[in-house]
Order: C-alpha cells, then sequence, then structure tokens
C-alpha cells in the first residue's frame, strides 16, 4: 500500500501501488488512454461500516472504483446480507455486541470485529442505521481515520455536509463528512443547476415521502396519508447546511408506497429564463440527472422502477434525479417542476465522490463525478 501520513490517508506523492481494473465491470464507453491511467491510480482503502439497504449499495460502488480499494465491510448480526456480503468476497467484520460464534453458526466467514477493520482502512463510511453513526464517531477517532456519515445523522457529526455537485471543492481533505439525505441530495443537485444558470430567489417544495423502503415490514401507513406537522419540514434546513444563503422552504407527508420519493417544486427565479424548454436543455445531459420524453409513456414512479429494472445493472437501481420533461414549466414568474429520487439508491455516488473529496484523489468535482458516473453507469442511457 501507498506510504501512510498524517489522519492515515496514503501519501499520493509517496511511491504508489498500482492497482487493476475488471474493465469488464466498466462501462463500455471508456477509453483505452482513460482506462491505462486508472489502471496506475493509487489506491486509498475503504471500509464500510454497516452493509444494509445503503451499506451494500455503497460497498458494490467502492468495489468498481479503479482509485479505491474495498478492505471489509461491518455487519451486527449474521443475516442473509452477510451471506451476500461472503458470496462477493468482501472481508467481513463484526461491529456491535455479537459473538464471532453468532456468525460461524451460521457458516458465515469473519475476518474480525470492527476494530480491526479500521486498523486497515484510511477512510470509512458510515452506512450504520439512523443515530447510530454519532455512536460510532469515536471509534474513528481513536483508530484515526477519516470518516464518512450518513444523511441520518445531525448536520454537528461532521466538520461538513457534502454533496458533489454543490460543495466538493470546500470539503477537500476534511476529516469527516455527512452525505446528506436522499431527499435532500436531490434539491441540492437541483439547486446547484439552477443557481448557477439563473439564480433562486426563494423556492418552495412538498415532500412526497415513501412509507417505507421495500424490504421494510415494520413501517407504514399501508393505507393513508400522513401529512408532517413540523413545519417547515427539516428538508429545508438541511439543504441549508450545503447552500447557507439559499432561501428554501419544505413540507412533506407520507403516502402508502415503498418505490420513491417525489417532489413538487416551485422555484423562482433572480434572472428570468427564455423559456421552459430552456430550463430543460440545462438539466438534459448531466449524468446525475434522467429526463423522460412525453413519448417513453413514463407516468409516474410504477414505469422509473420498470425502466431501472429493464435498463441493467445489479439492482434496479436509479441514483440520477429524475424528471419529465412534461413536468416542468416556466410560467414567465417561477418554475415548477417535479421529481422523483430512488432513496435506496441516489447517495450511493454522493459517497463515492466524498471519499475522494476527503482523500484529494481529484482536484475538483468534475473530475470525480467523471469517474464514479463512468463506473456506475450514470448517463449511460439518455431518455
Amino acid at each position: 500500500m501507498p506510504a501512510r501520513r498524517e489522519g492515515g490517508i496514503p501519501n499520493l506523492s509517496a511511491s504508489q501501488d498500482a492497482i487493476t481494473v475488471d474493465v469488464r465491470a466498466a462501462p463500455n464507453d471508456l477509453k483505452d488512454s482513460e482506462l491505462g491511467r486508472w489502471e496506475t491510480m493509487p489506491s486509498v482503502r475503504v471500509a464500510v461500516n454497516g452493509y444494509g439497504t445503503i451499506g451494500k449499495r455503497v460497498a458494490d460502488a467502492i468495489a468498481r472504483q479503479p482509485d479505491m480499494q474495498l478492505v471489509g465491510v461491518a455487519k451486527t448480526r449474521p443475516s442473509f446480507d452477510a451471506g451476500v456480503a461472503n458470496a462477493r468476497g468482501y472481508p467481513l467484520y463484526i461491529s456491535g455486541d455479537s459473538e464471532i460464534s453468532e456468525f460461524q453458526a451460521a457458516k458465515l466467514a469473519v475476518k474480525g470485529r470492527v476494530e480491526e477493520m479500521l486498523r486497515a482502512c484510511d477512510v470509512v463510511i458510515d452506512c450504520a442505521p439512523e443515530k447510530v453513526g454519532k455512536e460510532n464517531a469515536h471509534l474513528y477517532r481513536d483508530a484515526g481515520v477519516k470518516a464518512i456519515f450518513q444523511g441520518g445523522e445531525k448536520a454537528t457529526v461532521a466538520e461538513a455536509s457534502f454533496s458533489a455537485m454543490a460543495n466538493y471543492g470546500a470539503c477537500l481533505g476534511r476529516t469527516t463528512l455527512r452525505v446528506v439525505s436522499c431527499n435532500t441530495t436531490g434539491l441540492a443537485r437541483a439547486a446547484a443547476v439552477l443557481r448557477e444558470k439563473w439564480g433562486v430567489t426563494d423556492w418552495e417544495a412538498t415532500i412526497v415521502r415513501r412509507a417505507a423502503d421495500p424490504a421494510e415490514s415494520d413501517r407504514g401507513p399501508i393505507n393513508g396519508i400522513l401529512p408532517t406537522f413540523h413545519l417547515p419540514s427539516h428538508h429545508g434546513p438541511d439543504v441549508r447546511t450545503i447552500f447557507p444563503d439559499l432561501s428554501i422552504s419544505t413540507t412533506a407527508l407520507i403516502v402508502p408506497t415503498t418505490l420513491m420519493h417525489v417532489h413538487v417544486n416551485r422555484v423562482r427565479l433572480d434572472r428570468a429564463p427564455a423559456s421552459t424548454e430552456e430550463v430543460r436543455e440545462a438539466f438534459r445531459g448531466l449524468p446525475r440527472f434522467h429526463m423522460f420524453q412525453p413519448w417513453e409513456r413514463v407516468e409516474g414512479t410504477p414505469q422509473v422502477m420498470e425502466f431501472a429494472r429493464d435498463r441493467g445493472g445489479p439492482r434496479p437501481d436509479v441514483m440520477e434525479n429524475v424528471l419529465w420533461e412534461a413536468g416542468m414549466n416556466w410560467d414567465g414568474t417561477s418554475l415548477h417542476f417535479f421529481q422523483a429520487i430512488h432513496q435506496e439508491s441516489i447517495v450511493v455516488p454522493e459517497n463515492v465522490d466524498a471519499v475522494r473529496a476527503v482523500c484529494r484523489l481529484a482536484p475538483d468535482a468534475e473530475s470525480s463525478m467523471a469517474i464514479t458516473n463512468r463506473t456506475l453507469g450514470l448517463g449511460a442511457l439518455s431518455a
């Protein structure tokens, strides 16, 4: 491995070990020159603490990066997820109070406890359940490793909140980052585009939230719509951890679906676009957005998820903000648009970019996102 420097991060100017990229796992549009450059990239050692809905997706994404090495994943107890980690060849560690004998009884291969995994890594991505990340923070400080937390934690858990399109440069070299939640990620991405193009005077958004993830059987409602009576909702303040000066107000309600969230947005812009089509064009072609055209007959989230199944990939994930041409309108005063957010996967590319930011593996957002987008297939199919 590369020589370590203060903070546990490889000294990338020192003698560097080459890593081998599995070209078969990369998108077909990579140029030979790019692959040659990637094959000699230094490898940062990444651990994932928590291997559930987000953690398993993040681990798979890290394993596909040419400049990162997945050194292990941690689970608190035996489960089919732990079996999948074994089957994929990911070193499995134990976090929490479980005993190795419990994993051995399930015939799961275990390499050690989470403290040992932290000694083997340069940066850890905490994908533990909400509020557990804060409890884990002392482990990462004691191990002297950089840490990336998820949006279920309060912003104070880390030095800065992170969204690649919005504030990558401000996060370079940080010791701790918090990747904002799925809904905040979707809003921050859209805000990054609109602020740069026209400026934002004020923004109102209603967040129509899914009731549970598909694998969750203990949440609801199953027959009802639940308004969130914390007004405004927490999403607006969370966006302001990325854009402190953004005037945004959000409300939220929970509906009985497991597929995706949907945002209903009204944005007043500082400068008027020439037309609705000009706004559409600003989003078209950006790999972290996917815009459906009317002829595709994607009427809502059921068709979006069917599209995700049909386009291939290890899971039917949609890591992009989903937009509709027909669901966007500039009325001369305000921009109105819908966007759909796949809660299980939208933060995955952000976690990858966060690793590059804290480790200074890429100098700017464009460089990091170009690698992440290609390895994860974002933008490979344009509507």
